[in-house]
């Protein structure tokens, strides 16, 4: 009978895999519910913006919005209540009994648990929620999608537990989406299908070619080759864009190219409507759809939001996402274009793999030509627009390291300036302004504190890379200690190590914040 049950899933996901792609994309809760989308997000239904973008219509659009343009005249119209009656909340849980923690487990063994509390499996197209072709973990929370970067993080974690069955299976699922979009999307979101987020996928394939063999490069190099493309396209168009910079590319003064985040739309983010109009209200003096396009290629990073993107620090009306070169976004599209050399040498195409070998070694020219500040010894982002530096210091500036395009003199002084002003009692903080943004202090976060310490260990740093692993873990164990649960941000400056600020509240789970932690505990001293 469990073989049946196994072969019947594997038929499924089969069909899902290979048919799934041929089907249109289904549209953006916006552009779907129109005028009901709106008054629902502007009128603050929901605490959270995210929530009502999640549910799911129990009828068809066009007669949902006929109904509701007819009960709205009611002067006793309720708008929640239409709501609740005609749309209701989807489970993807695979189990429909709420996890509880077990007071007396470990912190290891609460993970491994959680695991399976986190998994979630939908092979059909619900509301916004896009089908999937197997099995994934989420993050938790109200990220309730397989997300993009964050999955990277989930995986480490996962190996060290030999998942890899469930590993692989998540990275079929990014080969899905590739093939069926063209890219990986933020999430498995209909909302989410004009952005990215940082490209972690040659990370991905990489951490399964340690498992299955140098094979698995081959395997992937199409979707990989497709991943570059999306971050790389518009080269024929910079000549006739201002600041020569066309969707995710941008010439630099000196001919390199190098890459941005971006947003294919400029309209207020659909799960941020609220936050995003309110912004452009107060930020009068800016044009609001050009205002959009930076919050939503903000999004695009991950790091929404951080006073990095920001010209103000402190003000978030400041941003300005799309004229920057961001350093980690360019480390990263060096690290795929090693995966992309790597894999060609496997193949034997030594043309390809040199084709791409000196496109790699002119974006770490590039990178320490545009991205190394002298005067400050770190790495920033770059203001194209400006020509200059943006100044503002974050542990993006550690990106260079992890991908090991610094040199030795450079190595040093960021290693410097991460012991003398990152590294905290609680671990790394994210930046050294405090804003009330969630990317800025007094938080830290799993993927950055992993990214630093493989960066500190590649240049020798190894006493201050424990340092940081040692102080991280005693966070997350404190706080699992007070209250048994692992989360997705903390505060490694003081208090009860609790992460805050940003969108929505502080979230359980959490995804990397697990991954991380059993990545770094599972290693031999």
């Amino acid at each position: 009978m469990m073989k049946k049950i196994v072969n019947t899933e594997k038929i499924k996901s089969s069909f899902v895999s290979s048919m799934g792609h041929l089907l249109p994309a289904g549209k953006s809760p916006e552009d779907v519910l129109g005028e009901l989308f709106a008054d629902v997000q502007m009128q603050n239904i929901y605490v959270d913006s995210k929530t009502f973008v999640d549910l799911i219509p129990k009828k068809r659009s066009k007669q949902l919005l006929r109904e509701y343009k007819l009960a709205k005249k009611d002067p006793n119209f309720n708008l929640h209540e239409f709501v609740r009656r005609h749309f209701y909340e989807l489970s993807t849980v695979r189990s429909h009994v709420p996890f509880v923690a077990d007071l007396n487990d470990t912190i290891s063994q609460h993970i491994s648990k959680l695991w399976l509390d986190l998994e979630r499996r939908n092979r059909r197209d619900k509301g916004s929620l896009i089908a999937l072709p197997y099995t994934y973990v989420v993050p938790g929370g109200r990220f309730d999608e397989q997300y993009y970067w964050d999955s990277y993080f989930i995986m480490l974690g996962l190996a060290t537990e030999e998942r890899w069955d469930l590993i692989e299976g998540m990275m079929k699922n990014f080969v899905y989406m590739i093939r069926k979009f063209g890219f990986i999307p933020t999430a498995n979101r209909t909302y989410f299908l004009s952005r990215s987020q940082p490209p972690f996928f040659s990370h991905m394939v990489r951490l399964l070619a340690g498992h299955k063999g140098k094979s698995t490069l081959v395997e992937y190099l199409p979707f990989l080759l497709k991943e570059y493309r999306f971050w790389t396209k518009g080269r024929s168009k910079l000549a006739q864009e201002e600041h020569r910079a066309y969707a995710r590319l941008v010439e630099m003064d000196n001919g390199s190219l190098l890459g941005r985040y971006y947003d294919n739309r400029t309209s207020p983010r659909p799960e941020s409507l609220g936050e995003d109009t309110g912004t452009a209200e107060e930020a009068i003096e800016r044009d609001s759809e050009r205002l959009y396009l930076h919050l939503r290629a903000g999004a695009e990073s991950g790091w929404d939001f951080s006073s990095r993107w920001f010209e103000n620090p402190k003000d978030i009306r400041t941003i300005h996402t799309a004229d920057i070169i961001p350093v980690d976004l360019n480390c990263l599209l060096y690290q795929l274009e090693l995966t992309i050399v790597d894999s060609y040498r496997i193949l034997k195409q030594p043309l390809f793999a040199r084709k791409f070998q000196r496109l790699a070694d002119r974006r770490a020219v590039a990178i320490n030509e545009y991205c190394w500040d002298d005067r400050i010894g770190f790495y920033t982002d770059y203001n194209f627009h400006h020509h200059k530096s943006t100044g503002h210091v974050s542990l993006a500036g550690v990106f260079p390291l992890f991908a090991e395009v610094a040199s030795i003199d450079q190595a040093a002084r960021v290693a410097e300036h991460i012991e003398r002003d990152f590294l905290k009692e609680g671990g790394l903080v994210s930046s050294l302004v405090d804003n009330g943004q969630q990317w800025d202090a007094p938080n830290g976060w799993a993927p950055l504190q992993y990214i630093a310490i493989i960066g500190l260990r590649n240049y020798g740093y190894f006493e201050l890379a424990n340092k940081i692993k040692s102080a991280w873990l005693k966070t997350n164990k404190t706080v699992f200690e007070q209250e048994h649960k692992l989360v997705e941000k903390y505060n490694v400056i003081g208090g009860n190590r609790l992460g805050g600020g940003g969108e929505y509240p502080l979230q359980d789970g959490f995804g990397w914040t697990n991954g991380v932690f059993e990545a770094l505990s599972s290693e031999r001293d």
